[in-house]
């Protein structure tokens, strides 16, 4: 007896994405990291063998992302994810180390808390993620910090302006570099995987560039319950405002962690990391566009397998 033989009609069957085909997902466990072919030439995925290492790594990647144009004399425009959070400290110390001025960069989050009309949390509530970048990034960089005017959150009613934002920064040949987690569903940013089935294909699922109080995973919300409240699932909202693959497809170059392991042998994310790398892209499974792209998806190596059964 396997998993695969007793989904049918147990209330998992109803729980998962519609469109996943487990018994794929499964043999993608088994692979590691060797190259696919639909890989692009310049995706990279990046062994860290510690935490530590992973936000240094991430960090270092962001920070030189945002020199390099600076060095060049141009404007960057960056996508920006709340978690995982520990490269944003690196960025910083880089950044100030190096004496980088940033008011070159644009910045959009990526995502934000909402209810089913896309109100979100006040900017001053801990549990939000303009809170969380100003107290982690923004307001650490100090005097050569982000200009506020240059830094984009996803409220409902600034998220629907990101499109234009970005075409016009686009249009003046401006850079712009994806940084990004990768969640326990699959999803990037929340543009979650149920979201697949709405579509009649992925070409129209691509054009899709943000929704306003998406229905959020119930994988994303207990992932959320244990990364970020603590367990307390009662604390997470089942619904956020969030960019779509319309603009993450976008990028010219893409920064990726996955960070998801929790000690004494557990982790959450072993599976969602080894789906991106070999499932090939499909609109039911969000991640798996990320290999298309250019760029470094630096991971912890435990996710890497094997993920086999042990008692903790």
């Amino acid at each position: 007896m396997d998993f695969l033989s007793t989904v049918k009609g147990s209330l998992l069957e109803g729980f998962l994405p519609a469109g996943w085909d487990l018994a794929k997902m499964d043999a993608c466990c088994e692979k590691g990291v060797a190259r696919e072919d639909f890989w692009h030439k310049d995706f990279t995925p990046v062994e860290c063998d510690n935490v530590n290492d992973f936000d240094t790594y991430m960090g270092h990647e962001i920070a030189l992302q945002i020199k390099t144009a600076r060095d060049n004399g141009e404007k960057l425009a960056m996508i920006l994810p709340v978690g995982p959070m520990g490269m944003y400290k690196w960025a910083v110390y880089f950044l100030k180390e190096w004496n980088v001025k940033c008011d070159h960069v644009y910045t959009f989050n990526m995502d934000e808390w909402s209810d089913g009309e896309g109100n979100t949390l006040p900017s001053d509530n801990p549990a939000s993620f303009e809170y969380s970048m100003k107290q982690a990034f923004f307001d650490k960089l100090g005097e050569n910090t982000i200009p506020p005017a240059q830094r984009n959150f996803a409220t409902k009613e600034n998220l629907p302006t990101y499109p234009e934002k970005i075409a016009k920064l686009k249009a003046e040949g401006v850079k712009l570099v994806l940084v990004y987690g990768i969640g326990r569903a699959c999803h990037i940013a929340f543009w979650e995987p149920h979201f697949g089935v709405e579509f009649a294909s992925d070409e129209e699922w691509a054009k899709q560039c943000y929704r306003i109080g998406a229905l959020l995973n119930p994988l994303t919300v207990e992932q959320n319950a244990l990364t970020s409240f603590k367990s307390r699932t009662t604390l997470v909202p089942c619904r956020a405002n969030t960019i779509g693959p319309g603009l993450f497809l976008q990028a010219d170059y893409a920064i990726g962690g996955a960070d998801g392991v929790l000690g004494r042998g557990m982790q959450w994310q072993g599976m969602s990391f080894l789906t991106t790398l070999h499932y090939g892209p499909s609109r039911h499974i969000t991640s798996t566009f990320v290999p298309t792209l250019p760029g470094k998806l630096f991971y912890l190596k435990e996710l890497a397998g094997p993920l086999e059964a042990e008692c903790n």
